[in-house]
């Protein structure tokens, strides 16, 4: 009993915080993992030829002289619509058959200040956090600075999150 109340309150705190709340239960064996592999090289594959980790084409959108990278955040935008409506109105389970909850946002002043950190940030690096690995994987290998730098600012964030506007 004290178990579940600790679960669920678990749960809650996550909602709050705008983590994962759908994480499975389920164990699955090392070799499961293969096919995130294989999907993360499909997706770099995309975002390579689509030219999204283009440095040029992130200028290009900064400084708005082509309408290309915003075309394809607008459908990724578009299809992230879609899909939480068809999930919300169909009930759709996960593959496992576990219930997809998707908790409720609320706006906070936390976030415009973490959008500017990461619009500057998108800005100086020409890179945000999807295609760092895809641009490492084209030999564009100065881009590992960013991802160190990344990692140190998730870490940071970490430390003075209790701190921090949420």
């Amino acid at each position: 009993m004290k178990q579940n109340i600790d679960r669920e309150k678990d749960l809650q705190l996550r909602e709050l915080d705008a983590m994962c709340v759908n994480e499975s239960r389920l164990e699955d064996k090392w070799y499961h993992s293969f096919k995130y592999l294989l999907i993360g090289i499909v997706f770099g594959t995309v975002f390579v030829k689509s030219e999204v980790v283009s440095w040029y084409r992130i200028q290009e959108m900064f400084r708005l002289q082509s309408f290309h990278m915003y075309g394809i955040i607008g459908s990724a935008v578009i299809t992230g619509m879609i899909s939480i409506f068809l999930i919300k109105k169909f009930n759709i389970k996960t593959i496992e058959g576990e219930t997809i909850r998707i908790a409720p946002k609320t706006f906070n002043k936390g976030q415009i200040y973490g959008g500017l950190l990461f619009g500057f940030g998108w800005v100086m690096t020409g890179a945000c956090p999807g295609p760092l690995f895809a641009q490492i994987g084209t030999g564009a290998t100065v881009v590992a600075v960013t991802l160190f730098s990344a990692i140190a600012g998730t870490w940071v964030y970490g430390l003075l999150r209790e701190k921090l506007p949420h």
